[in-house]
This record gives structure tokens, C-alpha cells and sequence, in this order.
């Protein structure tokens, strides 16, 4: 792992708990996505919401329109956000295979439904 997206993936945890500190849990995970973007933005680091991510099968694209990463920081960083009682096996399935699908080598989990934000930080590398 470089040191550019070690230092971007700090950047972002940082933004995460600004914007955990002023809500708090509790509330829906559109509204952190929608608010950690901003937070984002305003540190002058490129965001994008909603990504698409093409599925292919023996070079054919066979799904589209079905996932979509939360966020996409600097093109190379996914973010993936929870707002749930506990963060179970299957998200972390997700984020490695939105990290194998987009070839991105490093990916947070953010659960934003903890009372400390750290305790619901994972980072995933691929």
C-alpha cells in the first residue's frame, strides 16, 4: 500500500468522524453519504457519489445498473457506508468485491451507527 492512499484513507476517516461528531448515530446512511461528500469536497479532495460498477462475465457486461459504490474518493479509494446495529461478514464480502471489480487496492467500511466512530472503521485492502 503507498503512502498517498494511506494518507488519503486518514483524510477520509478524519472526514468521517467530523461528520460523526456533528450528527451522531443513528440517522440514515444517505444523509452521512450526503454529508461525508461534502466534508470532502470542502477539504478539496475529489468525490464521487453513486458510481456505477459494471459486472462483466467472460467479457460480456452482464449487470449494468445493480451496484453502485458510495463513494469514489480521488479514483482510487471506495468508501462503503452503514448505518446499521452491527457491521455482519457479508459487507466486508461487498466492499472486497467492489475492490476486485474496479481494481481500487484500498477500501473503508464506515459504520456510522456507533456510538465511537472507530469502533466501526474497517479498512480492506485488495
Amino acid at each position: 500500500m503507498d503512502e498517498k492512499l494511506n494518507e488519503l484513507s486518514e483524510k477520509v476517516i478524519g472526514a468521517a468522524i467530523r461528520v460523526h461528531r456533528e450528527l451522531g448515530p443513528g440517522l440514515l446512511e444517505s444523509v452521512y453519504q450526503s454529508c461525508l461528500a461534502l466534508e470532502l469536497k470542502l477539504m478539496g479532495i475529489k468525490v464521487e457519489v453513486e458510481v456505477p460498477v459494471q459486472v462483466e462475465y467472460r467479457g460480456q457486461t452482464v449487470n449494468d445498473m445493480g451496484y453502485r459504490l458510495d463513494l469514489l474518493v480521488e479514483e482510487c479509494l471506495i468508501v462503503e457506508l452503514k448505518s446499521v446495529e452491527a457491521v455482519k461478514p457479508v459487507h466486508k464480502k461487498q466492499l472486497l468485491t467492489y475492490l476486485k471489480l474496479t481494481d481500487c487496492r484500498l477500501g473503508l467500511l464506515i459504520n456510522f451507527n456507533e456510538v465511537l466512530l472507530k469502533d466501526g472503521i474497517t479498512r480492506i485492502a485488495n
